[in-house]
Formats: C-alpha cells, structure tokens, sequence
C-alpha cells in the first residue's frame, strides 16, 4: 500500500506556515536533514483513532509524527533508514537483488543509490512510474531470485497473509533477508480477523486501525511468520537505536524491527 503526499504542491499559506515551521530546532528528518518544530500529524494524529486500539496497545505508526513537512518521508521509512544506518545494510544492498513491496520514495532512492543488480518494485496498484503491478500472494518471479525482500506495512492489507508470507520466502535466495513491518497490538493475545462481523469502513478503522485494513495482528504475528519457514529476529528500538531520540527523529520507539531471514541448509 503505497502512501502518498498529498501536499508536494502548496498554496502560499501552507508554504507560509511550512517556512514558519522550519524556523525550529526541536525535530529532525532523517532523510532530508531538515530541522523544524513539528512533524505533520496523520488524520488528526493518535488522539483520532479508537479506545479499542489504544487499549490494547497497537504499535505501528507514529500519528502524531507522521509525515516530514519538507521530503514528505513518512515515519515508518524514517525509521528504517535509521534501523538501516545502524545495522550496516546498505552497503549489503550493493550488487544484491532487491523485491521491494509498496516502495516508499525516499528509501527507494537510498535503496538505488546503493547499486543493488536487481532492484524491482511492486504494488497491487502502481501510482508511480517504474512500480510493476505485482501480487504478493502471487509473485511472478523464480524460487530462489532475491537477496532481499522489502514488505514494510503491507501485510495487514493482504486477505491471504500466509500465501504471501510463503510467496515471500520462496523467492528470496536461502540465506536471504526480509524486512516483514507490519502493526500489532501487544495486548491482543491472537489476531483479529473478522470478516463477517468487521466489514465496514468504520468498523475497520475502529478495530483494525485503517479501513483497507483486513485485520489487528496480535502477539500472534511472530509464530505466523515463522511458521512460513523465517528464523525471525525482532529488533528492539531501544536495544538497537539506544542514542537515536524517537520524539526528535519522528518514529515509534515501540515499533520493532522483524528481520526475516530464510535459512540456508548449505551453512
């Protein structure tokens, strides 16, 4: 799903106030290197969405820090730009193939300027040119084609998440990595999906936090994933960013990084 500014092109009292904004030192964007006084909120902010979601402690994105005000980056790049920075992977992606689900703009210009051999973008319904209509329950690549695979909040948009997250290990190469981001709530014992009952837009973004939504992943997410064959590491903001300030830089600190890697029965 992929997440579209929708103020690129501004009126002069929105350039006023972004001007105006950018006088401050309080935040900080990873991307563009713009200092200002606050991120943009998205759809009014965290204040907006439901007590259900807020009760059962949903971690994804930062509403209230959501998108930059310049580069118009959102949250959930911003934060694997960072995750990235740390953990050396950009120099990993020189040369490698690269499937990247829902590419974001600004980490797949990151992504490009690396030199991956292969970098090939997807989404179910492209809206920028060179993003190829792909499938994630269905890919149409060869077992075995990519070193990395980049899902960053899709999954909770798929009807069939075990198809893709199967689809996803297949193509990538044994020893293969995938970045699999996806909301959850860590008060919600098993995954909430309910079709029949959760099957409006308002009943969707009251309980599965967006209305294209197709569920709430809970505490479950993690033998979901490994039951598709991923060893999964989970990555702790505050154990792998402990010097990154998450209110600064525009990011949820409870939101994990999920490191997905295919084993490789030849090491």
């Amino acid at each position: 799903m992929e997440y579209q500014a929708t103020q690129d092109r501004v009126g002069f009292v929105r350039r006023l106030r972004r001007g105006l904004n950018g006088l401050g030192r309080a935040r900080m964007c990873c991307v563009c290197g713009r200092t200002f006084f606050r991120f943009s909120k998205y759809r009014g902010g965290w204040k907006a969405f439901s007590a259900y979601l807020h009760n059962l402690k949903w971690t994804g994105s930062d509403f209230d820090n959501f998108w930059c005000p310049f580069c118009r980056s959102h949250d959930r790049e911003r934060h694997l730009i960072l995750y990235f920075d740390k953990m050396g992977f950009w120099e990993k992606l020189a040369g490698a193939n690269i499937l990247h689900f829902a590419p974001e703009k600004q980490l797949a210009k990151r992504i490009a300027a690396c030199r991956p051999a292969r970098y090939v973008k997807g989404d179910l319904v492209p809206s920028r040119e060179g993003v190829e209509r792909i499938d994630v329950s269905g890919i149409p690549y060869a077992a075995a084609s990519f070193d990395w695979v980049l899902c960053n909040h899709v999954l909770e948009h798929v009807p069939d998440d075990a198809m893709a997250l199967r689809e996803i290990f297949r193509v990538l190469k044994p020893g293969g990595r995938a970045i699999l981001q996806t909301p959850f709530a860590s008060g919600l014992e098993k995954t909430l999906e309910d079709p029949e009952e959760i099957n409006t837009d308002e009943k969707r973004a009251e309980f599965y936090g967006q209305e294209d939504h197709v569920r709430l992943y809970g505490r479950d997410l993690f033998e979901r994933i490994r039951a598709a064959g991923f060893v999964l590491e989970v990555k702790k903001h505050k154990e792998c960013l402990p010097t990154v300030d998450a209110v600064r830089f525009g990011v949820n600190p409870d939101e994990p990084l999920f490191l997905c890697v295919k084993p490789d029965p030849g090491v």
